[in-house]
């Protein structure tokens, strides 16, 4: 077996030691081929060009960000080339879609969790989210959001260009703070899924290709606590931002059953095949965690069984 691993050499939780001995226990078992990326979106065009260059996995070490450019490289293979299987090594703050796998979060426990299954020839397929409008044709692996969440990514990003290091705390503080200033009480979003009526009003809109959503340190946070990677998309969106609302709203997301499909503040949607979110003006938006800029409209749609990842 020929692996391509690539590496995020900004991952927030390995060191330059701990990613040797991670690249010297995978190259004891396949032929590997070691790529650190050098700019955003880098680890898209390693992954796309995989296939051509006859590998047969693609390994990655990161966090969720480099999770999403990988799989966006991968359902780009080339037509004609087998699209290659995929390992997914956390690195980052977060790392939910590892989690969300079932994966260790030490990534040399995940590690040999993957060496495990390499050996063994275990997989599963998975189904992704896609997005698309007049600027956007991408994936998703766990969820998309208008609103909240993704002015919140936005803030993260901008603080850690000033020398702050993400972590779930920094994630908490800024969007406590957001909420507390009354900056995203919004209610510009209508949410359009077939065999529904449109719902207009919402403050923050959030689409999921599975639970948990996030992660509030080892706490998982569940607004769509039925969504699963081989069902279609789920939808949470705020028809309230009131403080006593959202209090409510929040500990039941931190609950071991998340939120419940039906109640007062909140709409829900569950296994969608398509959907879309428009806003009166440009709304902040973000796939798996990372901002993509203010959006008015984003279609949505379920892709599944799209990815074949060694799990």
């Amino acid at each position: 077996m020929r692996a391509l691993f690539i590496v995020n050499p900004q991952a927030t939780t390995t060191t330059p030691r701990s990613r040797d001995v991670i690249v010297g226990a995978i190259a004891r078992d396949v032929e590997l081929h070691v790529a650190q990326t050098e700019y955003r979106d880098h680890a898209r065009e390693l992954a796309r060009d995989a296939a051509g260059e006859g590998f047969d996995t693609v390994i990655s070490l990161g966090g969720d960000g480099t999770v999403n450019e990988v799989v966006n490289g991968l359902l780009r293979t080339p037509e004609g080339l087998p699209r290659p299987s995929y390992a997914a090594i956390p690195g980052g703050s977060a790392n939910v879609f590892v989690r969300a796998l079932g994966m260790p979060t030490d990534p040399v426990e995940a590690t040999g969790a993957v060496l495990e299954a390499l050996r063994s020839g275990s997989s599963r397929t998975v189904g992704l989210g896609r997005i698309s409008g007049p600027s956007d044709d991408r994936y998703f692996t766990f969820c998309a959001g208008f609103g909240w969440d993704a002015e919140v990514v936005q803030e993260v990003e901008r603080l850690r260009r000033r020398g702050r290091r993400a972590s779930p705390a920094l994630y908490i503080n800024t969007a406590l703070r957001m909420f507390m200033s009354g900056r995203i009480r919004n209610p510009s979003l209508m949410l359009e899924a077939p065999g529904h009526d449109p719902v207009s009003g919402l403050h923050f809109a959030l689409v999921t290709n599975t639970t948990p959503w996030t992660y509030a340190g080892s706490v998982p946070v569940q607004p769509t606590p039925r969504s699963r990677f081989s069902l279609g998309l789920d939808v949470f969106g705020m028809t309230t931002m009131g403080t006593s609302a959202t209090a409510l709203l929040l500990r039941r997301m931190l609950s071991h059953q998340g939120v419940p499909p039906e109640g007062r503040g909140y709409i829900t949607r569950h296994d969608m095949p398509s959907l879309s979110i428009a806003s009166k003006r440009p709304r902040a938006f973000q796939i798996d965690g990372e901002y993509l800029g203010a959006r008015s409209r984003i279609d949505f749609h379920s892709v599944p069984k799209a990815l074949r990842i060694i799990v």
